[in-house]
């Protein structure tokens, strides 16, 4: 499993440099912007954790360059909450974990359409660098109370985050709107799969398997230069 995640990541990178690599007589476009949005995630843990999404918010800068027409590269620089929401089924506890990333994606652009009217795909690696965690819950994680839910892993609460760098891929398609010449408002949407654990995985440890999944809706402006 852990070879197919690093083939993944591998081949988002290299689809990447093949990117970087084209070139064409199209007017070059470059642009600034900034944006901001919400996110829904989750962790997928083996063993299983129940859970829900949890709501957080990104925003973030980002610099496009478009040489060929239909294509282009983004990079952006976004501060980015996620994390995971466990439920409790008959229980009334709550517990929730959130995580502080600043997150790097390097994209590929690809876009239809006209200069006033634009619909695209973007997808790339990202990288991410944890600022931080907390957690909220109505119980004393160090006294834990007697869930009806017996397969609970029950580590979980007073583990640390072992791994503050995080990869992967990610993806998406939104539409932009160009206003007059210079201007521009994007609304995308976009999902994140994480590649890396946050926790340890080895045989010994609780988990074999705990890395994020994120969902994004941001909107954001843009200035064409």
């Amino acid at each position: 499993m852990k070879l197919f995640r690093y083939i993944l990541f591998v081949i988002a990178v290299v689809s990447l440099q093949s990117g970087l690599a084209q070139r064409s007589d199209y007017q070059p476009e470059f642009t600034v912007g900034v944006k901001g949005g919400t996110t829904l995630s989750r962790v997928s843990f083996t063993p299983t954790v129940t859970q829900s999404l949890l709501l957080g918010y990104t925003g973030g800068v980002s610099v496009r360059y478009i040489e060929e027409k239909f294509f282009g590269l983004i990079a952006e620089i976004n501060f980015t909450q996620c994390g995971w929401n466990e439920t409790f089924e008959e229980d009334p506890y709550t517990y929730t974990h959130t995580l502080n990333y600043v997150t790097i994606p390097f994209l590929t652009h690809f876009f239809f359409g006209n200069r006033v009217v634009r619909g695209f795909v973007n997808a790339g690696p990202q990288i991410g660098l944890l600022l931080g965690d907390s957690y909220k819950s109505n119980f004393d994680i160090y006294n834990l109370p007697e869930f009806s839910q017996k397969s609970k892993v029950k580590e979980i609460y007073t583990m640390d985050i072992a791994h503050r760098f995080d990869y992967g891929i990610t993806a998406g398609a939104g539409i932009e709107f160009r206003i007059k010449e210079t201007h521009g408002i994007v609304l995308e949407g976009r999902y994140y799969y994480g590649l890396g654990d946050i926790f340890k995985n080895r045989k010994k440890d609780v988990f074999a398997a705990s890395h994020s999944q994120i969902i994004t809706v941001s909107l954001g402006y843009l200035y064409h230069f």
